[in-house]
């Protein structure tokens, strides 16, 4: 069998199944990640080595000492791939293929999956659909987007994932005042405008440019509103043959063709306007999706991305060919919230439908599957109840966001 070596890259406690599935395809792995992760669940017997890195703040690390870390590393180990395995380390591992020259996406090609002004400017130059943005570097182009486009706005950190720092504004005072907050950060945002309407995701795995499974759903939650409001964050999947379905997966297709992924695992997402019902793209990252989206994935098409996307490597590294298994075609749900206690009791949660009960401290988290949707929208709808009336807590505990 041969063995090639994965350096895996992570500043938060993800990708288990994807070391494991590494491992079982006759790989070493070593994983870096960041020391106050020591004592997580790792999968200790998938891993060959682990090299810690200090946080200067939550997911940062010194980009050079890792290069220096990486550099003695190199010495006596010949890695053949590095893989980042959370949003914040796309950059991380992109960094380290250049240093070291180790095939894989580069620096300028992760940019279109990482900085949100990259993304946009590369869709709208490709003619898909974005929300009308700016970048806020120029005083005068500023004032001439917000005198021309109607607010609400919203101001969006180029480089944070999920929902996290966006700010909503509703006049130019507000505007103004944010960015003069900003201070010497400023050239880190960007604005675009607010497009009320239903938010989707969709989950994909890309092998030699070909996008080979799609998974498309709808937040009834959509993470912005969580993330500013509290409250229950809800997703469910599509029929793989709604006329939903079917643009989204053609909209994914043309931003990951036009951003030139080559292979790999995304999570993409994109808003359909209630103004003119068109679907605008709204960013995409080169990663399995967070929020324990992968087990809503795995509960209605029975692909594991985590485990595909490391078969895909390893197909890759060794000059196979890599084929996934035909979807099953179920409908699933997934419904995450913070509660007051630090362990849920599930016992009013058991149902058919349910798939799992997630492990997640001071969250309740459930999946649902079923071949009827209207039945994964009514376990959804009985749960959130539930969990607004009894269990729900507005002010998280000192702790890591999931992401």
């Amino acid at each position: 069998m041969e063995k090639k070596t994965i350096v895996c890259i992570s500043c938060y406690y993800k990708g288990y199944d994807f070391m494991d599935e590494m491992k079982n395809l006759g790989n070493n792995i070593i994983l870096v990640t960041s020391e106050n992760l020591k004592e997580k669940d790792w999968p200790w017997h998938a891993i060959d080595e682990v090299f810690y890195m200090p946080e200067i703040k939550p997911s940062v690390w010194n980009l050079d000492h890792l290069v220096q870390g990486f550099s003695y590393l190199m010495q006596t180990r010949k890695v053949d791939a590095v893989v980042a395995l959370d949003d914040y380390d796309v950059e991380k591992a992109a960094l380290i293929r250049e240093t070291f020259r180790i095939p894989g996406m580069g620096q300028t090609t992760h940019r279109y999956f990482r900085d949100k002004l990259a993304m946009r400017q590369k869709a709208k130059d490709s003619g898909i659909h974005v929300p009308e943005f700016t970048a806020v570097f120029n005083n005068d182009e500023v004032n001439s987007f917000a005198d021309r486009v109607s607010p609400p706005w919203v101001l969006k950190p180029r480089s944070e994932a999920s929902a996290s720092g966006i700010k909503k504004l509703a006049s130019k005072e507000e505007l103004w005042q944010e960015l003069n907050n900003l201070g010497e950060e400023r050239h880190l945002f960007l604005l675009e405008s607010f497009k009320p309407g239903d938010v989707y995701h969709v989950d994909s795995l890309t092998f030699n440019k070909e996008t080979v499974f799609t998974s498309a759903s709808k937040y009834l939650a959509p993470p912005m509103q969580v993330s500013h409001e509290g409250g229950v964050f809800r997703t469910k999947t599509l029929g793989r043959y709604s006329d939903e379905f079917q643009a989204l997966e053609a909209a994914n297709m043309k931003v990951l063709s036009s951003f030139g992924l080559i292979h790999g695992a995304t999570h993409t997402e994109f808003i359909k306007s209630k103004d003119d019902g068109k679907y605008y793209f709204l960013e995409t990252s080169s990663r399995v999706g967070g929020a324990h989206i992968p087990d809503l994935v795995e509960a209605s098409s029975s692909i594991n991305i985590w485990r595909e996307w490391a078969r895909i490597e390893d197909a890759l590294l060794k000059g196979h060919n890599y084929e996934v298994s035909k979807p099953t075609g179920h409908y699933s749900g997934l419904i995450i919230a913070l509660i007051k206690d630090k362990d849920p009791d599930y016992s009013h949660f058991e149902s058919p439908e349910t798939v799992k009960f997630l492990p997640i401290e001071h969250h309740v988290g459930i999946v649902y599957k079923s071949s009827d949707p209207e039945v994964i929208q009514e376990r959804l709808d009985r749960a959130a109840e539930k969990i607004l009336a009894e269990m729900l807590n507005i002010l998280p505990p000192k702790s890591k966001p999931t992401s």
